[in-house]
C-alpha cells in the first residue's frame, strides 16, 4: 500500500496558517519523522527556521532535515508502509527567503523532480498572481509586491515582480527568465495534463493563481500526474497546500477558540515583528482597556540583559495577577545595519531575550500570542520547548492556533496563537485577544 503524505519544510511556523489538524515538528531525527508519517493528517511541516538563519546555516539544516526524512521513508517502507510524499518548501509570500538555496539542497537529496513549481499566491493575506506578476493588496490596491516595503527587506531583498525575472535575479542567471515555464490563469483553469506530463530535469514553472479556486484546480491536476509517476517539487505559500490537503472546515470555529482559553484567566502577547503593518496593529491593542503595554529596549539587552528581564517579568506578573493582558514588545525605532550577517546576529540576540521573558510569564497565563513568524518559531522550539504541536485551527484568517501538551511542565494545555507579522487587518491583534478573553 502506497500512501500520498505532504511534507512541507517551512523557514517559519506561519505556513500552517490556512489547515487545522496537522502536526509542527521542531525536531527533525528520524523517530519524529517516523511518527509524522503515521500520523493520520494528510501533511505535516517541518519548522527549520531557515529564514532566521544566513545561507550556509540553512543548507546545512535543510540537507539535514531531507537526510532524516530519506531514513525514515525507507524504514517505513522496508517495514511496508511506503508513501508517495509530495515535498513542499515553504516561504514568505511575498518571496522572501532562500531560494534557490533550500529548493536547490531538496532537489540534490529528494529528487530527481521533473519541475520545481513558483506558487507564492496566499489569498487570505491578500498576495494573488497575475500575467506572472505577484501582487500584494496594499490599502485596497493591487501592488506588485517589488514596490513593497518587503522587497526593501535587508537580507532578502530583491527587484523584480515578475515571477521569471525573480528567478533569473535569485540563481544569477543560473535559470534565465526566458527558461522559466509560465502556467498562466487560463493555463490553470484548462487542462494542464499534457504540460506536466511533458516537463522534466527539474524545470521551473512560474504558477498564476488569483482565487482559492485556481490553486485548487491546479492541485487537483498536479495530483494526477504524480499519481501517473511525475515528481515534483514546490516553492510555495500556503494557499497551495490547503488545495493539496483537501481538508474538511476545522473542527472548532474561529469564534470559539475561547474555549481553550485556560480558566478565563488572561494572556500575554509577545511582538518580535517589526513590519508596518504590526506597528500598526500594535497601537490599536495598546489602545485598548484592560492592556498592559511593556516595551523592550532592545538596546539595553547587551548593556543590562538582567535587569532589563527582571524588570519585564515583574511587571508582566503584578499585570497578569490584576487581570490585565501583558503585551510584551520590542522597541520600535527603525535600525540600520552594515551587513545582512549582523542584522540576523541582532536579531538572534533579541529572540532570546524574547524567549527567556517566556519562559518566565505567569504559569497561570490563560492564552499567548506570538507576533512575528520567526518570532513564533522560537516560542514553540525554545520558549516552549515543544517537540510537536498540532494545529487546532485558525483564530483569523492566517492565525493559527496550536496547543501545548497536556503534560507541559509550565503551560499544561496553553494555546498559542502564530501571527504572522504581514496578516490581519489593523485590529487584527485586538480581535484575537478578546476573542480568547472571557
Amino acid at each position: 500500500m502506497t500512501d500520498t503524505k505532504i511534507i512541507v519544510l517551512d523557514d517559519d511556523p506561519t505556513g500552517s496558517q490556512t489547515v487545522h489538524s496537522c502536526l509542527l515538528l521542531t525536531r527533525w531525527d528520524p523517530a519524529t519523522l517516523r511518527a509524522a508519517l503515521l500520523d493520520a493528517a494528510p501533511l505535516f511541516f517541518v519548522l527549520t527556521n531557515t529564514r532566521g538563519m544566513d545561507a550556509a546555516r540553512a543548507v546545512t539544516v535543510t540537507r539535514e532535515v531531507c537526510h532524516n526524512l530519506k531514513q525514515a521513508l525507507a524504514d517505513l517502507a522496508a517495514q511496508g508502509r511506503a508513501f508517495n510524499p509530495i515535498f513542499v518548501s515553504r516561504s514568505d509570500s511575498t518571496l522572501r527567503g532562500h531560494y534557490p538555496v533550500e529548493t536547490d539542497v531538496m532537489a540534490e537529496e529528494l529528487g530527481p523532480f521533473d519541475a520545481h513549481f513558483l506558487t507564492p499566491a496566499f489569498f487570505e493575506g491578500g498576495r494573488f498572481t497575475r500575467d506572472g506578476i505577484h501582487y500584494l493588496m496594499v490599502d485596497g490596491t493591487p501592488t506588485p509586491v517589488a514596490e513593497t516595503e518587503f522587497a526593501r527587506d535587508s537580507v532578502f531583498g530583491y527587484r523584480h515582480s515578475f515571477l521569471p525575472d525573480y528567478v533569473e535575479e535569485k540563481t544569477v542567471g543560473r535559470i534565465r527568465a526566458a527558461e522559466v515555464e509560465r502556467f498562466s490563469l487560463a493555463d490553470v483553469r484548462g487542462d494542464l495534463s499534457a504540460r506536466l506530463d511533458a516537463l522534466a530535469s527539474n524545470r521551473c514553472v512560474a504558477v498564476d493563481a488569483e482565487t482559492q479556486d485556481d490553486m485548487n484546480r491546479f492541485a487537483d491536476q498536479v495530483r494526477a500526474a504524480a499519481a501517473r509517476g511525475k515528481r515534483f517539487l514546490f516553492r510555495s505559500a500556503a494557499s497551495l497546500l490547503t488545495a493539496l490537503a483537501r481538508l474538511p472546515p476545522q473542527p472548532v470555529a474561529a469564534a470559539g477558540m475561547r474555549a481553550f482559553t485556560r480558566d478565563g484567566r488572561p494572556g500575554a502577547v509577545i511582538v518580535g515583528s517589526h513590519v508596518r503593518k504590526t506597528t500598526t496593529q500594535l497601537a490599536k491593542l495598546l489602545a485598548q482597556d484592560g492592556v498592559e503595554a511593556l516595551e523592550v529596549e532592545v538596546d539595553r539587552i547587551s548593556s543590562d540583559r538582567a535587569g532589563l528581564l527582571a524588570t519585564i517579568l515583574a511587571r508582566a506578573a503584578t499585570a497578569h495577577e490584576l487581570g490585565r493582558i501583558v503585551v510584551i514588545y520590542t522597541s520600535r525605532g527603525e535600525r540600520r545595519f552594515d551587513d545582512a550577517a549582523t542584522r540576523l546576529a541582532f536579531g538572534e540576540t533579541v529572540s532570546a531575550f524574547l524567549m527567556d521573558v517566556v519562559r518566565g510569564l505567569p504559569a497561570s497565563l490563560g492564552f499567548l500570542v506570538s507576533k512575528g513568524g520567526i518570532t513564533s518559531n522560537d516560542v514553540l522550539s525554545d520558549g516552549l520547548a515543544l517537540r510537536a504541536a498540532r494545529v487546532l485551527g485558525q483564530i483569523l484568517p492566517g492565525c493559527s492556533v496550536v496547543r501545548c501538551p497536556d503534560d507541559h511542565p509550565r503551560f499544561p494545555g496553553l494555546p498559542v496563537v502564530i501571527f504572522p507579522g504581514n496578516v490581519g487587518d489593523d485590529d487584527a491583534l485586538t480581535t484575537v485577544c478578546w476573542r480568547l478573553s472571557a
